[in-house]
């Protein structure tokens, strides 16, 4: 490891380069370049999830912290990880401080691999004003984006306009042993369904994702049915024409799958790691037709997937508006004294 203090974007190149030669590093070997954009407090684990998915699908993971973007002087601070505790993978941990903070961009554009996809994730926490100042590549975004937990009516907005080129939230890989196992209760019956009740919090985006796939599905609109004595979503319930029921309720790691005229069945519903969940999503790179029909079914929007991938972002320095709001203060404290 190498920990490099108040240094520049190329010091961190040239450090990283030196630790892959002593690490006996001929060729990269690497299938993409993860950008992680995490607060402090959740830097270990977006390394333990990235430790997970490297595993699978070896990597350049480069994190971004930004912090105290009002600081008066700007500051580089960065630790350099090949092999060792983040597995099979190369970390770069960078720490950013004032207005270098709002151009991130121009740090990691140097650390990211060639001629290999890129890859960033935005947490949930992390994502402000700012949050789409990433590395660019002629003009654009990242190669692929991951969000993290966000609400699927806003997700659709912003990510309808780039969804050819991948951008998904990893709350819609979270209900995917939710959807097989619903996908599975068919297997033995011709039913058509004609209701549809997930009961999950009011603010659980993955119960909205799994409405709107129902929906796309089924032809049906499926009805929310919001409790607080669960953390998350906790039961689908199917109603077929022929009057059967067809239940799904999650009890920890198990399901319980009940079915008219049938016993009860237990089934493994396993919450699974952060890191297991971005490994499946980095599977496969191309659009995801299914997640852009259920994102638009929830959203009321049609053919995301269709639309251009290209988009214009409008960037707008927070620094600038807070003098601007703190000028408009100022101007009225003054005229109310006169």
């Amino acid at each position: 490891m190498i920990g490099l203090w108040d240094t520049t974007g190329n010091e961190v190149v040239k450090a990283l380069a030196a630790e892959r030669r002593s690490a006996g590093g001929v060729a990269s070997g690497m299938a993409l370049t993860l950008i992680v954009v995490v607060d402090e407090k959740r830097v270990r684990e977006a390394e333990a999830a990235a430790t997970i998915a490297a595993a699978a699908h070896p990597c350049r993971l480069v994190v971004v912290v930004r912090t105290e973007v009002e600081r008066d002087r700007n500051r580089l601070d960065a630790e350099i990880v090949v092999g060792g505790r983040l597995g099979p993978c190369e970390a770069v941990v960078t720490r950013m401080y004032g207005r270098l903070a709002l151009h991130a961009e121009s740090v990691v554009m140097p650390l990211l691999v060639p001629d290999v996809p890129v890859v960033d994730v935005v947490a949930r926490r992390a994502a402000g004003r700012d949050r789409d100042r990433l590395p660019r590549r002629g003009g654009r975004p990242a190669d692929h984006r991951r969000g993290a937990g966000r609400r699927p009516d806003r997700g659709a907005a912003a990510a309808g306009p780039g969804l050819r080129t991948g951008r998904h939230d990893l709350a819609w890989t979270r209900i995917t042993p939710w959807r097989a196992l619903v996908a599975g209760a068919f297997d033995t019956t011709q039913a058509r369904v004609t209701e549809a009740t997930v009961v999950a919090p009011a603010s659980d985006p993955t119960a909205a994702l799994m409405c709107g796939w129902l929906g796309s599905r089924l032809g049906i609109s499926p009805r929310r049915e919001p409790t607080s004595a669960f953390p998350r979503m906790r039961e689908v319930q199917l109603r077929c024409a022929n009057g059967d029921e067809l239940i799904l309720t999650r009890e920890d790691s198990l399901a319980t799958f009940r079915r008219s005229g049938q016993d009860d069945r237990k089934l493994p519903l396993v919450r699974r790691p952060l890191g297991d969940e971005l490994a499946e999503e980095l599977r496969r790179l191309d659009a995801d037709q299914v997640y852009a029909e259920a994102l638009g079914a929830t959203a009321g929007l049609t053919d995301l997937e269709q639309h251009p991938a290209q988009r214009v972002h409008v960037w707008k320095d927070p620094a600038t508006a807070q003098r601007a709001e703190a000028g408009v203060t100022a101007h009225t404290g003054t005229s109310a004294e006169h």
